[in-house]
Parts: structure tokens; C-alpha cells; sequence
């Protein structure tokens, strides 16, 4: 029997297929019944995810839109076992965004919906990933493009990152940071982070908003909301994380803009228990290595697996799979 945490736990629901981004969370309103069983000396088994695809499109602006065979949004849920007594499910969902290619590469002019090409490109990658683990339990997000390995960021120019702090518990920032350096670390990206926003989450986010982030990809959004903002956050879920993916002609695919999305109230109860900051920060680092290309795995040891059993950090095969997201292509003229 799963935890019941009214209308959800904590466990982690994979709500975007492969290299799209959604978002998913839980929040609850009561003492949760594992609590009171635990108090009663009752330990309730946890319980495993289940995994649903549903198909998903969304239209996209500028571009021509490229539906790949297999393009699927997931939902799934497990549970999470801390110590010896906690039981706490979390919830992961990766997002899903459209993959766009750009028609030409054309002068910008006022109106269009791509920014500038090049904006802080360097001429070579500005960090560098560690040596791989050697680790083969990880899996990358399915490219669209059957001759390219895999879609990553470009490590020849910064990530940059915002943050909707409304309803974000207190001391979330700081595992914000942490969460991600982890991933700056286990990538070699670098991380530049533009400040609070104001900004709504959508399934349907802009990739390129210029008038509230000026002539440059929109920054990945991370964000706190509810399932009433997010429906894609009901049920038991505790956060969801993708990216989305536009290509020249020529050119590999490249993520340019992601977004995470985090369950308040679900992760304000969490934060209140022993190991809960712990629990709060591996849900962002799962979400955020969504972000930068990572799926599930199925090695109950690595974060990355569905059904988390306690891990709360990157594993061997975690970071092998970060790693190689690292080694992606330098591309300009994006």
C-alpha cells in the first residue's frame, strides 16, 4: 500500500516524455496517514510507479514544427524510503517541449521570433566535463534526429536561469544553488543566474520572450506553483523538468530554453521533516537533470531511476550520463 498524503505524497511522476518540457507537483493539506501509522509503529511498503504515455503536441511560433515518431508525455509515480521509518514518495516529471527547426538563418529584424545568433558565444567551451565514471546506467533523452546521438545544451555560451519565488518555502534558495552547481559540476556547464522573475509557468512557454528577457533565448525557468496553476503538478506530484530543442539547417539540435516547475505545498511539507531539505534538493536536481538531457534509468541506485528509493544525490551512472551532456556541440549560429 502506497503512503497517502491526502491527495498526494511526494513521489515522482515523469510528466514529459524525453527531451520536452511539462510540469507536475503535489501539495497536501493534512497530516499525512504514513505519519500516523509511523506513530502507531506501522511502516507502509512503498509504492512502485506507474507509468502512463499520453500523446502531446503544442504549436509552435516562427518555426517549423518537427513531431518526431515517439513523441510522448509521461506520468509516473514512486515512493521514496529515507532511514529506517521515513517513507516519502517523490514524484519526478520530466517536461516536454517542442524541437523546432529554424527555416533559415536569417538577419534579425524587429518582429522575429529568434533572437539574434550568437549571443555570448565563445569560440570554445567555457567549463569542462569530469572524466566519465564509467558508469553505462544512464539514458538520454531520445534526439529527434536519428543521426544525432543526443540534443544538449551549447557549452560554448552560459545557461542562464530565473526563479518565480512565489510561494517558495523558506531556505529554497539556497538548495536551489546547490542543486544547480551539482549539475554545473557533473556537466561543465556554466550557470549564470539573471534574478527573480514574474513569470507564469505554461506548457506552452515562449522560448524567445524579448520583451521580457531582451534579444536572447528566454532563461530556464524555475518555478514554485500549485496544481491549481499547474494541473500538470496534480496528483502526487513533486516537480517535473525539460527542455526545448531548435536546429539550423546544418546544425545539431540544441536545447535553448527549459523550465522545472516545484509543488509548494507538497515540498513545504516535506522540508518540515529530518531529512526533508535533503529530499527537496535531489527532487531539483532530478528535474534539472531533465533539463539538460537525462531520462530514466532503470537502476534503482541512481537518482535518475523512477522509482527513488532515498537516493539523494548523482550516482556513477547518473554522472557518466551528465558527463557526456557536457560534450555537446559549440553552435553559433543559434
Amino acid at each position: 500500500m502506497a503512503p497517502d498524503f491526502g491527495k498526494k505524497d511526494f513521489s515522482g511522476t515523469p510528466a514529459g516524455g524525453r527531451d520536452i518540457p511539462a510540469v507536475r507537483r503535489s501539495p497536501s493539506g493534512r497530516i499525512p496517514q504514513w505519519a500516523i501509522d509511523e506513530a502507531l509503529g506501522k511502516l507502509q511498503d512503498p509504492e512502485p510507479w506507474r507509468t502512463v504515455p499520453t500523446p502531446k503536441a503544442r504549436r509552435g511560433r516562427g518555426y517549423r514544427r518537427i513531431k518526431p515518431a515517439g513523441t510522448r508525455k509521461w506520468r509516473s509515480r514512486s515512493a521514496a524510503v529515507l532511514g529506517l521509518a521515513l517513507v516519502v514518495g517523490l514524484y519526478f516529471t520530466p517536461t516536454l517541449f517542442e524541437r523546432f527547426v529554424l527555416s533559415a538563418a536569417l538577419p534579425h529584424l524587429p518582429g522575429s521570433e529568434v533572437p539574434p545568433p550568437g549571443f555570448e558565444a565563445a569560440s570554445s567551451p567555457l567549463g569542462v566535463p569530469p572524466a566519465t565514471t564509467g558508469s553505462t546506467a544512464f539514458v538520454l533523452q531520445e534526439s529527434p534526429d536519428p543521426g544525432q546521438p543526443f540534443v544538449a545544451y551549447d557549452p560554448c555560451r552560459p545557461v542562464h536561469y530565473v526563479v518565480r519565488p512565489d510561494l517558495a518555502p523558506p531556505g529554497t534558495e539556497q538548495l536551489i544553488r546547490e542543486s544547480i552547481a551539482a549539475v554545473s559540476t557533473a556537466t561543465g556547464l556554466q550557470f549564470v543566474y539573471d534574478g527573480l522573475t514574474s513569470e507564469a509557468p505554461s506548457v506552452d512557454r515562449e522560448a524567445y520572450q524579448p520583451d521580457r528577457y531582451g534579444k536572447k533565448w528566454a532563461p530556464i525557468l524555475i518555478a514554485w506553483s500549485t496544481p491549481g496553476e499547474a494541473p500538470e503538478l496534480e496528483g502526487r506530484v513533486a516537480g517535473t523538468g525539460g527542455s526545448s530543442s531548435i536546429q539550423v539547417p546544418g546544425e545539431p539540435y540544441v536545447y535553448v530554453s527549459g523550465q522545472v516547475l516545484l509543488d509548494a505545498p507538497g515540498l513545504t511539507e516535506t522540508l518540515a521533516y529530518p531529512e526533508g531539505p535533503a529530499l527537496v534538493r535531489a527532487v531539483i536536481m532530478h528535474e534539472l537533470a531533465h533539463v539538460v538531457g537525462l531520462d530514466h534509468v532503470n537502476d534503482r541506485t541512481q537518482l535518475m531511476y523512477e522509482e527513488n528509493s532515498g537516493q539523494l544525490d548523482f550516482a556513477a551512472g547518473d554522472r557518466a550520463g551528465l558527463a557526456a551532456l557536457g560534450t555537446g556541440e559549440c553552435v553559433p549560429r543559434i
